[in-house]
């Protein structure tokens, strides 16, 4: 096994990255361990990195199984854009080609491999003759039958661990619940592999659901605010898409459609487009967006409603994959729930179909936070609301619902977890009917203890239980209800329940049309085009360059040297040379016309600071001089720190407290006083803000 320094070293090296994410480096030690490995990650979580490190580092090759063409080619060139040795094989090369590939092979000239399942049953002679150190199976939902995505080649892919007993595998996926877990082990033969559940919280994307009124007034007004941002429309109907993407394009937005009924050269300029940032937004049924490793997608939007919570999940993982603040918008309507009934009676599972669509309506007027309804659908329980979804942001009343909800657990529990909701309801209402009697049901001890609560209504709190956490559904067990962690906080340890009151929802507001609004061009302007140039200049998506979380630090920190470009995370060794010297150039550039500026417009400054000086004094604190000069609290802040530069009066002391100013202090003691505020934001790990770092060290200079 690799030493941890050199595992890092090759992080940063290769990956830009100077520290792992949470579990990429646990998964990485059990793949040198010899382990087999479940990786269940969202979307934008670092999935690839945990097996594409250990494939630079293991002696032999590592082969990946991909699902689609597109992923493929896209996974390829980023890891030949970061140095790496990598190819992939499938049926779009001819022969000639793939031949030069076995080669590479034999000559032991590349690191991973990537195929699809299809394709495995070509390569067999040359596998044999090389030394596979790691197997890779991506997107492994495809290989369960209660996954969203069954994918029949991928069925047969068991047979690869009795072919390489002593060859770990890793199976990873962005969404899976309990049963499409223990479905993907069993088919690949891995039933021991250790399992990673990463937490399904991505803080950064807002959740948003609304009624399918107005739809395309809605979206317009959704996207006012979004200038130049990637984002994806995921529609049931080809017709859809299209006359969606004709209305946009309208309205001045680059958007095309995408269904499987365009011609393939059309489908394949469109994706081409979206991910070299030359079109804006792809109107799309469920087909895009599973092969696009496209980092910059600002939005989603589901026009319909999905047909499971595993796909919806999926779909909006696709914004927001570098971590910077992303939205979601689901609309929904009864015609949805009728179409998507429809297309569940033609499946070959359809009861389990239906009960998982039932699933996503209740997620979708639902009157809870919305994240905790969806982390607890994946198994992860969470007590406070996020703030960062609809319902946390427009609460609906509440009513005291404990006894209501130790009922119904208590119910549960009685008929030993056996039941699906509506024998729950039935037997809390005390109803006279054959699913109760058979059972012999009516002699619990809560039989008839809820006949007070009409059954629409009963079922209606049993949701909200299961949107909670304090229930969860076993969609493989014909929907049977189950207790969780949480019942029993509820039911032996005196846990309070809030319960949404059903007979106070006011409905949704729907927003004024507004115009599109122009971009200015900052720092951040500035280096998406130049990295647009670059990429087109290569032949490669801008994003597979660098992408915009990276482009935002170094809007942030502005490096204008080879080292402290290096700095920056997503700056490796091979995009360094790459790409530091012009990234460095423009940055120097902005700065000097920052500059120029700055001299012209100093008197104006001086009075705009003179103004926020009057009103501190006045004694208004940073966000009341912010809201009387409608100026947005970090000007005011810089205004402030500016004053105190010069020499005017100024009390940082009132700015932040005696814990942060100590805290900073032993911060800056252990660091061995490191220059600019960065290593301090990361050894705070976000904790402390850059002002509050920058008003502690100012009182620390102050008193030294």
């Amino acid at each position: 096994m690799p030493e941890q320094q050199q595992i890092l070293k090759t992080l940063k090296e290769y990956f830009g990255y100077d520290r792992f994410r949470p579990l990429q480096e646990e998964i990485i030690n059990s793949i040198f361990e010899g382990n087999d490995n479940l990786v269940i990650m969202p979307t934008g979580g670092g999935k690839s990195i945990c097996y594409q490190l250990p494939a630079l580092l293991l002696p032999g090759i590592t082969l990946v199984i991909s699902p689609l063409i597109a992923l493929m080619k896209d996974q390829v060139d980023g890891l030949k854009a970061n140095g790496i040795k990598a190819a992939y094989v499938n049926s779009s090369q001819n022969e000639s080609e793939q031949s030069i590939i076995y080669q590479e092979l034999l000559d032991h000239n590349i690191k991973l491999l990537y195929v699809a399942p299809e394709s495995l049953s070509f390569l067999e002679n040359v596998l044999s003759q090389i030394q596979i150190s790691l197997i890779a199976i991506d997107e492994a939902h495809c290989i369960s039958a209660w996954g969203h995505d069954f994918r029949p080649a991928y069925t047969q892919l068991g047979y690869l661990k009795n072919k390489f007993p002593n060859t770990p595998i890793i199976a990873l996926t962005a969404t899976a619940d309990k049963a499409t877990r223990k479905d993907i082990c069993d088919q690949l033969n891995i039933s021991k592999a250790i399992q990673h559940l990463a937490s399904f919280d991505r803080k950064n994307l807002s959740l948003e659901v609304r009624p399918g009124n107005k739809r395309i007034e809605q979206i317009l007004n959704f996207l006012a605010d979004k200038p130049n941002q990637s984002g994806i429309i995921y529609c049931l109907s080809r017709k859809t898409t299209v006359a969606i993407a004709e209305k946009l394009a309208e309205r001045g937005y680059k958007a095309e459609a995408y269904h499987a009924g365009i011609d393939h050269q059309q489908r394949a300029l469109t994706q081409e487009g979206f991910i070299n940032d030359t079109i804006q937004i792809v109107c799309a049924t469920i087909a895009f967006g599973m092969g696009i490793d496209k980092s910059n997608v600002r939005w989603v939007i589901h026009y319909n409603l999905p047909k499971n919570i595993e796909g919806y999940y999926q779909e909006i993982g696709r914004a927001g994959r570098d971590g910077l603040p992303s939205s979601t918008l689901l609309f929904h309507s009864y015609a949805d729930v009728v179409q998507l009934q429809k297309f569940a009676d033609t499946s070959g599972n359809k009861e389990v179909q239906l009960a998982k669509l039932d699933r996503m309506k209740q997620y979708a007027e639902s009157l809870s936070c919305r994240r905790k309804i969806l982390l607890s659908y994946f198994g992860e329980l969470i007590e406070k609301d996020c703030g960062n979804c609809d319902v946390c942001k427009n609460p609906p009343t509440f009513i005291e619902g404990t006894i209501i909800a130790q009922k119904a657990l208590s119910t549960v529990t009685r008929v030993k977890e056996q039941e699906p909701i509506g024998i729950i309801i039935d037997v809390l209402r005390g109803a006279q009917n054959t699913g109760v009697y058979d059972k012999n049901y009516q002699n619990l001890k809560t039989y008839g203890i809820g006949n007070d609560i009409p059954w629409r209504d009963w079922q209606q709190y049993i949701i909200q239980l299961i949107n909670l956490g304090y229930l969860e559904i076993a969609f493989h067990e014909n929907n049977k209800l189950k207790l969780t962690s949480l019942s029993k906080k509820v039911l032996f340890e005196g846990e309070k329940v809030s319960l949404a009151h059903l007979k106070e929802l006011e409905k949704v507001k729907q927003p004024e049309l507004q115009d599109k609004i122009d971009v200015t061009q900052d720092l951040f302007e500035k280096l998406r085009q130049l990295r647009l140039h670059l990429a087109k200049e290569a032949g490669i998506p801008a994003y597979q360059i660098f992408n915009d979380a990276t482009l935002k630090e170094m809007e942030k920190h502005k490096p204008t040297t080879d080292e402290e470009f290096m700095q920056i995370n997503g700056v490796g060794r091979q995009k360094m040379q790459n790409y530091g010297y012009q990234f460095i150039k423009e940055i120097i550039a902005f700065s000097e016309v920052k500059t120029k500026k700055k001299k012209k417009t100093s008197s104006k400054k001086g009075n705009t600071h003179k103004e926020t000086l009057k009103l501190y004094h006045e004694g208004l604190s940073i966000e009341e001089i912010a809201i009387q000069r409608k100026l947005a609290s970090s000007t005011i802040f810089s205004h402030i720190m500016k004053l105190y530069e010069e020499g005017e009066t100024i009390d940082l002391k009132q700015l932040i407290s005696k814990e942060d100013i100590s805290t900073i202090k032993k911060a800056k003691e252990e660091l061995d006083t490191p220059e600019g505020l960065k290593a301090y934001f990361e050894y705070f790990e976000g904790a402390i803000d850059y002002n509050t770092i920058k008003v502690g060290l100012a009182i620390l200079d102050k008193e030294n």
